[in-house]
């Protein structure tokens, strides 16, 4: 069966999204999950982690979100990804601030958990943004050149990727992004899955198995599974479908899905 990763994308944004990762991560659910350093609750939430961190129980990595972005526009709500987007394109984003923010990011990352993260990727694919790209590679070189690097290109043949533009956009955005790790000699995962157009009506148990389709040997699916409190609804959009996520994932369906698709999830080697 192929091995591959499920990652829970976005630990420590809320303490009610922290509880069903980690709860899940307990089941043997998840593999993977990706610690935003930024978040207001990274101080309190990051031991409970860490303790399943040193039983192994899944890669560890950093959520990274450039302060840039991060900043609140009020009450400690995030900014619209587009003022990223279009700071970054145009590269306008501060060049001496934007990697000490990065540096910053994984320093924290290290003071918590102890070592350095396992892999580095980017709240909503910052990282594969110009500008962003480059100083994110760089400071992994630097501080964790044993990490792997989020890649999101898709397996899926083009006659498919063009009517996604969102996994489209993604995969050519990771071309590039490749490139610059392996010049470097950073790892990348292979494939990437788990986009969709987080529709609140979204049947997801028909949708995961998709996301399975023609992932190689260590491809890696991204997901968000979470309980909803009221720090979440202040900082994020993607609030309730996070429980339809988690009670997919808890649930029996998705081990089904799995094995249908001959995957499994795969076994962290030792330290």
């Amino acid at each position: 069966m192929r091995k591959i990763w499920l990652c829970a994308d976005d630990y420590a944004i809320a303490p009610a999204v922290d509880v069903a990762i980690r709860d899940l991560i307990a089941r043997g659910r998840l593999n993977a999950t990706s610690v935003m350093a930024v978040a207001p609750s990274f101080p309190s939430e990051t031991p409970p982690l860490a303790a399943l961190d040193a039983e192994r129980r899944a890669a560890i990595g950093l959520h990274l979100r450039p302060l840039t972005a991060f900043r609140p526009l009020c009450e400690r709500a995030f900014p619209p990804l587009a003022a990223m987007a279009r700071l970054a394109f145009l590269r306008r984003l501060d060049k001496t601030a934007l990697p000490r923010e990065i540096e910053a990011q994984l320093a924290q990352f290290v003071a918590a958990f102890g070592r350095a993260p396992d892999f580095v990727d980017g709240h909503q694919h910052v990282h594969l943004f110009p500008q962003i790209r480059e100083e994110t590679l760089a400071a992994v070189k630097r501080a964790a050149p044993a990490a792997w690097v989020r890649q999101c290109g898709s397996a899926l043949p083009l006659r498919i990727l063009f009517q996604d533009f969102k996994t489209l956009a993604l995969s050519v955005l990771s071309r590039g992004f490749r490139r610059r790790a392996a010049a470097l000699g950073l790892k990348t995962n292979p494939a990437f899955a788990g986009v969709y157009d987080l529709d609140p009506d979204t049947v997801f148990a028909a949708l995961f198995p998709r996301f399975l389709q023609g992932l190689p040997e260590g491809g890696l699916v991204m997901c968000h599974p979470g309980h909803v409190d009221a720090e979440l609804r202040g900082l994020d959009p993607l609030t309730d479908l996070r429980e339809t996520e988690y009670r997919y994932f808890a649930g029996d369906v998705f081990p089904r899905a799995l094995g249908a698709a001959g995957v499994r999830l795969a076994n962290l080697p030792p330290r």
